[in-house]
């Protein structure tokens, strides 16, 4: 699985990706995390407000942060 942060590096960028990354690790699950903050390459994927959530390269989230319950659920779904 691979899973991608988008975001430029702000404060809820940041957030979301240790959550997502705890997350991963508390549930032993096999993926391969990236944090995106190259803009242009966050505009390819029609993202305009971070930070944004890319599992296996659909866009699952925008513009917020989730739930841990949330993110848990999205990252099982498409494990």
């Amino acid at each position: 699985m691979e899973i991608k942060i988008l975001g430029t590096g702000c404060p809820n960028c940041l957030a979301l990706e240790k959550k997502v990354r705890n997350i991963v690790n508390e549930h032993s699950i096999d993926a391969k995390i990236t944090m995106v903050k190259d803009i242009l390459q966050i505009m390819s994927y029609n993202v305009m407000s971070t930070p944004a959530l890319v599992i296996n390269e659909e866009v699952v989230v925008r513009g917020r942060i989730p739930k841990d319950s949330e993110l848990l659920a999205l990252i099982s779904a498409n494990n």
